[in-house]
């Protein structure tokens, strides 16, 4: 255990036993923007890693590609995902992006090698009340979505994505060099599912296919506020 875990565990155990009742039902989503090409992220990349352990908390880390030019390409980037971190700029009216940012609930933003930070939004964001009800349930090779509003909402997106677990990466050239660094809950195969008024029952089912997790997230349209979020595994 590195000294950087010893430092972190202590807050994630003794926040989680203040939230885990409320939460586990409507869990919080985090959102880590990495790249393998910074040299600044692996710290981030193990909070996150660290939050993985956790019920009420669903981390995602959403590798981007702008810093694939500096000699290390991350397998794991993809433009959709930069495309969404700068949308989550535009919304805060921020003129640029940086990694390792963490967004928690579409709300927080916060420097991902900051575990106390992380810890405080993720506590905030869990005190809220619930808007919606979300469960997700698999049959078969089918993925079925259930919400009902909790109060009346603004236009939403619903959204899904998939999920690695952990994949070990040695890394071979650029700001990590010589590095060989794990990381988890690699996010990939991000796809809005449709528009949701918030206003009748949400009922869909989608075709899944292959064993990794899947994430449903509900978030305002404009890269607002996400108002539910559920797993299936």
């Amino acid at each position: 255990m590195t000294r950087l875990t010893r430092a972190i565990v202590p807050f994630l155990m003794a926040m989680a036993g203040a939230v885990q009742a409320q939460s586990d039902e409507n869990p919080v989503i985090v959102e880590l923007f990495t790249s393998q090409g910074c040299s600044s992220c692996p710290a981030a990349d193990q909070v996150l890693a660290e939050l993985r352990g956790r019920e009420d908390v669903i981390p995602l880390a959403l590798h981007v590609d702008y810093w694939d030019y500096i000699g290390w390409k991350d397998g794991f980037a993809d433009p959709a995902f930069t495309k969404r971190q700068k949308g989550y700029a535009r919304a805060a009216k921020r003129r640029s992006v940086y990694t390792p940012q963490m967004m928690i609930d579409g709300r927080f933003d916060v420097v991902g090698s900051r575990p106390m930070k992380v810890v405080d939004a993720i506590r905030i964001a869990s005190e809220a009340p619930d808007r919606v009800k979300l469960t997700l349930k698999r049959e078969g090779g089918d993925l079925v979505i259930h919400a009902v509003p909790l109060e009346r909402l603004p236009e939403t997106l619903v959204q899904l994505v998939r999920y690695a677990p952990e994949k070990k990466v040695d890394i071979l050239d650029g700001e990590n060099a010589g590095r060989s660094i794990t990381y988890t809950n690699i996010a990939h195969g991000w796809q809005v599912l449709g528009e949701w008024d918030g206003r009748s029952t949400l009922d869909m089912r989608v075709s899944i296919a292959g064993d990794d997790p899947v994430v449903v997230m509900i978030q305002e349209a404009g890269y607002g506020p996400v108002v539910a979020a559920a797993r299936a595994r």
